[in-house]
């Protein structure tokens, strides 16, 4: 029996609806809003896995073409691999509900959220979210939801709920929360230098809609939920834990004292493997991933300890303070541009690279086709920190981390009028312990200006963790990695010293107050603003030149009626200037012309040709000119640069009298002429006689 709800989700209504579809999940619900349908299933398998000590949620999205009443491109004329966009979402629909699992299931759990239909205006992310959510809740799986998810805009200084595809464009932020009753638990948000208590205003306003779908699924669940399932939870023995903690407290207490991540590594190592040979000799029934799970359990406690009561963290910082930052620009000889931002034992090398508009990502999405000018792209090789494993393409962590930190340089990246350049960045991440992305971020913004790119303004970001018990709360600025791995939170935030750029906050807790984003934010802000400090004293503004190596692209702007003159017939006029000059040339629908060329000469000869060709001929000019054609009265000049014919009259041919043209011009020959005339009809007539007396009336 089909079974639906209902709520008025901004300027449309939001449908939820189960017993349709998947009837075979475990939890299957579809979420509507307008012509935008979502189908979301979840399945938990029936026995839980004994050889992982980490929860087995699996997260996949899928945008299927025939929802937007599409064919899908290439060969196989099917979806294929997960596209950027798919894996984000997932993404998306993944963090806010991993921490709503308790930490000892190990009972497989998959996600899948297929897009059935695309109406081009309500995106399907958000459905996607509370689909999952829904899904979760309804079905027997244990899970601690549910939780709400909104998307939004600020146009004209008014909030949006969910706003359309072209409202996102003309919004000034845009903003991704979810969250459960007692406070937020996720938060993605690109912004264009918004203030943070603009930001938190948007939050408080977002989560007011938010609560609106948790509401709604509680009463859905309510009617429809199916009871929970018990399951067998992974537990570490009470006495293996207690062995564990009597055996390592001292050493570990001794470690943490140690500085160097790598001899810190060495030595809880050493402390894991001492720990499974001695415990497991004299009990068999532990577990060699036992012992291991309890050794992390005394860590955890120990580290959070330290922080909370003793007031110290690993590396003898204060809760505020950064790391030891270092920066160089131009580091690499041959590229347009390049920097090192070293912050602690976190080290991006980023690369900038400028090309043309050929260079552009094509992007097929369900709202239609566009294409991409500014990419950012991280990679996170083994060896960034001291490992070594096969490299097998890039993971979802590294587009998750890129796609960050281009959305952070997104709003000062300059408009396409006034550097028609596409700028690709590369972070390669040499070295990690603590927030690459972040570091990513103030590299990429590095390599930028010493490319010559003139961004409207430098960005920089921090990453701060969090540390919250019934004793106390600690907000960590610029977090290590050992205070990522045990602490709540990892919140990100980018800015220039106007505002902030770019958001995101994931948290291993369920949630947390306005009380504590306050406080994070008031901390990245002086943070962000110290980092960027410390950038410009090395490189405060964009180089007034471009690389040598970079293309040069001159942009002129054409009447869009005379568009067709420089293609000319078949393209056959562009590719004769292309020919001749070398250069590339991009035409758009508006009349914008962009040559580029690594000759600075061949681009301004093909500049003056364009130029000459959407130029209009006046009476009065004195042009070169090519015979073309020879008649009877005349012969017919095509004259330069303005790809026209024109007449020379018999009589306008030579001083003296031609009783026969060929006695005077061939077909081929080259002339000088002067326009004598252009008729109503808009007719140009031509004189060799008169451009000669010209000529030589100048040189008298």
């Amino acid at each position: 029996m089909l079974k639906r709800i209902d709520l008025e989700f901004g300027k449309e209504k939001l449908i939820i609806e189960t017993g349709r579809f998947a009837k075979q999940a475990s939890g299957s619900v579809t979420v509507q809003c307008g012509g935008t349908v979502v189908l979301v299933t979840v399945v938990m398998s029936k026995e839980p896995k004994t050889d992982i000590d980490f929860l087995p949620l699996t997260v996949e999205y899928k945008e299927k073409t025939y929802a937007a009443g599409r064919i899908p491109g290439g060969f196989f004329k099917r979806e294929g691999r997960p596209s950027e966009r798919e894996i984000l979402t997932a993404r998306l629909i993944d963090r806010p509900i991993r921490p709503l699992f308790d930490k000892g299931l190990r009972n497989e759990i998959q996600i899948i959220a297929m897009v059935l239909s695309s109406d081009g205006k309500n995106e399907p992310d958000i459905l996607s979210m509370i689909g999952a959510s829904c899904a979760l809740t309804i079905s027997d799986i244990p899970f601690a939801g549910p939780i709400g998810a909104v998307k939004i805009g600020r146009i004209d200084n008014k909030f949006i709920v969910n706003p359309a595809y072209d409202e996102i464009g003309k919004s000034d932020i845009e903003l991704i929360l979810a969250g459960n009753n007692e406070g937020l638990n996720m938060i993605e948000a690109g912004c264009k230098q918004a203030s943070e208590e603009m930001m938190l205003e948007a939050m408080k306003f977002g989560y007011e809609h938010l609560v609106e779908v948790i509401k709604l699924q509680d009463e859905f669940a309510l009617k429809y939920g199916k009871k929970k399932e018990k399951v067998v939870l992974s537990k570490i023995p009470d006495e293996l834990y207690s062995k564990v903690k009597e055996l390592s407290l001292a050493k570990l207490n001794e470690v943490y004292k140690i500085s160097s991540k790598e001899k810190r590594e060495e030595e809880l190592s050493l402390i894991a493997k001492n720990l499974i040979t001695e415990l497991i000799a004299t009990d068999s029934s532990y577990s060699e991933l036992d012992v291991k799970a309890a050794l992390v359990q005394v860590e955890r406690e120990q580290v959070r300890k330290m922080i909370l009561e003793d007031k110290k963290r690993v590396d003898g910082r204060s809760y505020t303070d950064i790391r030891p930052i270092d920066i160089q620009v131009g580091v690499l000889p041959r590229t347009h541009g390049s920097a090192v931002f070293t912050r602690g034992q976190t080290q991006s090398l980023s690369v900038a690279t400028l090309g043309t508009s050929e260079d552009e990502q094509k992007l097929d999405f369900l709202s239609g086709e566009s294409f991409k000018s500014f990419m950012l792209h991280y990679n996170f090789p083994p060896f960034s920190v001291g490992e070594a494993r096969p490299m097998r393409g890039t993971s979802r962590r590294e587009i998750g981390h890129g796609a960050l930190a281009e959305r952070a340089l997104e709003s000062v990246m300059p408009s396409k009028e006034t550097f028609p350049y596409t700028v690709r960045l590369v972070s390669e991440i040499l070295e990690s312990n603590g927030s690459s992305s972040m570091a990513t971020v103030c590299a990429a913004t590095l390599s930028l200006m010493d490319a010559g790119v003139p961004i409207t303004a430098p960005v920089s970001g921090i990453a701060l963790g969090l540390i919250k018990e019934a004793k106390g709360t600690v907000v960590l600025t610029d977090i290590l990695g050992l205070e990522d791995h045990f602490g709540d939170m990892d919140f990100k935030v980018t800015g220039t010293k106007d505002g902030i750029t770019a958001i995101q906050l994931d948290l291993k807790i369920e949630s947390i107050s306005f009380k504590i984003l306050e406080i994070a934010l008031r901390q990245a802000k002086d943070a962000r603003l110290y980092i960027l400090d410390a950038m410009l004293k090395v490189i405060d503004k964009p180089r007034p030149e471009l690389s040598m190596y970079a293309p040069r692209i001159t942009t002129i702007k054409i009447p869009e009626d005379k568009i067709k003159d420089v293609i000319g017939p078949g393209g056959k006029i562009i590719k004769k200037i292309i020919s001749e000059t070398g250069v590339k040339i991009d035409i758009e629908d508006n009349g914008i012309v962009s040559v580029a060329s690594m000759d600075e000469a061949a681009a301004r000869k093909a500049v003056d040709i364009i130029n000459g060709l959407v130029a209009e001929p006046e009476a009065g000019r004195i042009c070169q000119g090519r015979i073309t054609r020879i008649m009877n009265f005349g012969a017919f000049c095509e004259i330069a640069p303005y790809n026209k014919e024109g007449l020379i009259h018999v009589s306008e041919l030579s001083d003296t009298f031609v009783k026969n043209v060929e006695d005077v011009v061939k077909v081929g020959d080259a002339v000088e002429v002067k326009i004598i005339e252009i008729d109503s009809m808009n007719r140009i007539n031509l004189s060799i006689k008169q451009a000669k007396k010209d000529k030589k009336d100048k040189n008298e």
